[in-house]
């Protein structure tokens, strides 16, 4: 049983956790290239918020959205 719970810490150090590796080595060089995975998420992110915006001002030009208020009248 020793042996299966070594073979899961080698294959989580030795393979899973090695792209890791390589970016702390990285770190050590330069600042923008250790970030580099966190500038594309950024940029993914900055996209998709643009493009849900889009999108909210597509349907609300169109006047799709049933704005009256039914539920509480002191809205």
């Amino acid at each position: 049983m020793k042996d299966f719970f070594y073979g899961i810490e080698d294959l989580f150090v030795n393979v899973l956790f090695a792209p890791f590796d390589a970016l702390r080595a990285l770190e050590l060089e330069s600042w923008f290239s250790a970030n580099f995975i966190s500038w594309i998420f950024m940029a993914i992110g900055f996209v998709a918020f643009t493009y849900w915006m889009l999108q909210l001002k597509k349907y609300n030009d169109n006047n799709e959205e049933d704005k009256s208020v039914t539920s509480h009248s002191y809205l």
